[in-house]
C-alpha cells in the first residue's frame, strides 16, 4: 500500500509538469489552430540557457533567464515564422513546427557537444518520509508549483482582458476581429506563455528524480510525452489539459513498478489511443459537426 501511495504522489507530481507542457499545446492551438511540434525544442532552449548561466548567475536567476528565454524563442517562431504564413492550412503550419524543432534540436546540442549538465535545482535528489512512505521532492515541489501556475493561468484566462479575447478568438476569429479584438496580440502572447511554461518545465524534467539524466535528447522526448496529455484531454480543453497531463503522469509512474519502464514509454500513447477511439476529440475536446 505504501509504493502505490508514493507512486499516486509522485505521478501526481510528473502530471503536473506534463500539465504545464500540455496547456503550451492547448493554448497555441486555441490561438492559432496549429499543432506546436517545437514545444520539445522551447523546453531545451529554457535548460540550455539556465545551464549555461547558473555558474554565473545562481540557480534562481538563471531559472528566470530560461523560463524568459523559451518564452522569447516561442514569440520569435510565431513572429517570425507563423504569423508570416497566415494563408498556409494548419496541416503546413505543422510541418513548419516540425522543421523548426529539427533545427532548434540540433543547434542546442551543437552547442552542448558531449555534455549532458543537470540544471543544479535546489530540490533535486533528496527524499521526504512520511508514515513510511517515500516521497521524491521534485515531484513535491513540481506538484505544488503546478498547482500555483495552473491556477493562475485558470484566473487568467477567465478574467483578464487576454483571457476573455483568447476565448472570443477562439470561439469566432471573424467575429472577435470585428469586436475590435487584436488577433495577432492574442496569437503572440499565447505563444510567449506557453514558451514560458516550457521554460518552467524544465527545471524539473533536468533532475536525477524526474528523468535521472541531464540535459539531453531523452528531454525532449520526455518533453514530448505532454502531446498526449494534451491529445488526451481535447486540444481545444484547457481543462483537458491538465486532467490529460495527470493520466500520463499517473500511467507513467505506474507502469514503471508494475510493469516495466520500457513499456511505460509506450503506454502513455497506448491510452491516448483507446482515448481517441472512444472519443476522438479527446476527454473535454469539442467535437465538430458538420451537416453532409
Amino acid at each position: 500500500m505504501g509504493t502505490f501511495v508514493q507512486l499516486v504522489v509522485n505521478g501526481l507530481g510528473k502530471g503536473a509538469v506534463y500539465a504545464l507542457l500540455a496547456l503550451g499545446f492547448v493554448v497555441i492551438f486555441k490561438a492559432t489552430e496549429v499543432v506546436n511540434f517545437a514545444h520539445g525544442s522551447l523546453v531545451l532552449v529554457g535548460g540550455y540557457l539556465i545551464a549555461v548561466t547558473v555558474d554565473d548567475l545562481g540557480f534562481v536567476l538563471a531559472a528566470m533567464v530560461g523560463i524568459a528565454g523559451a518564452g522569447v524563442a516561442a514569440l520569435l517562431i510565431e513572429r517570425l515564422l507563423i504569423s508570416r504564413s497566415r494563408n498556409a492550412d494548419d496541416f503546413a503550419l505543422a510541418l513548419l513546427t516540425i522543421g523548426v524543432d529539427v533545427v532548434i534540436v540540433e543547434d542546442v546540442f551543437r552547442r552542448l557537444g558531449t555534455q549532458v549538465p543537470y540544471l543544479g535545482a535546489p530540490w533535486d535528489a533528496w527524499a521526504l518520509t512520511v508514515g513510511g512512505v517515500t516521497l521524491f521532492s521534485t515531484q513535491l515541489v513540481a506538484l505544488g508549483v503546478g498547482l500555483v501556475l495552473i491556477t493562475a493561468f485558470f484566473l487568467a484566462f477567465k478574467y483578464t482582458t487576454w483571457g476573455i479575447a483568447m476565448r472570443a478568438q477562439a470561439e469566432n476569429r471573424e467575429a472577435a476581429a470585428l469586436m475590435g479584438i487584436r488577433s495577432s496580440r492574442v496569437t503572440a502572447t499565447a505563444w510567449l506563455v506557453a514558451g514560458a511554461l516550457a521554460g518552467v518545465a524544465v527545471l524539473f524534467i533536468v533532475t536525477q528524480d524526474f528523468s535521472g539524466i541531464g540535459l539531453s535528447r531523452s528531454t525532449h522526448a520526455i518533453a514530448f510525452a505532454a502531446f498526449p496529455a494534451a491529445v488526451i484531454g481535447g486540444l481545444d480543453s484547457t481543462a483537458g489539459a491538465v486532467v490529460g497531463g495527470i493520466i500520463v503522469g499517473l500511467t507513467q509512474a505506474l507502469t514503471e513498478v508494475y510493469v516495466s519502464i520500457p513499456f511505460a514509454k509506450v503506454a502513455v500513447f497506448l491510452v491516448m489511443l483507446l482515448v481517441l477511439v472512444i472519443r476522438p476529440a479527446g476527454l473535454f475536446g469539442t467535437r465538430e459537426f458538420r451537416r453532409v
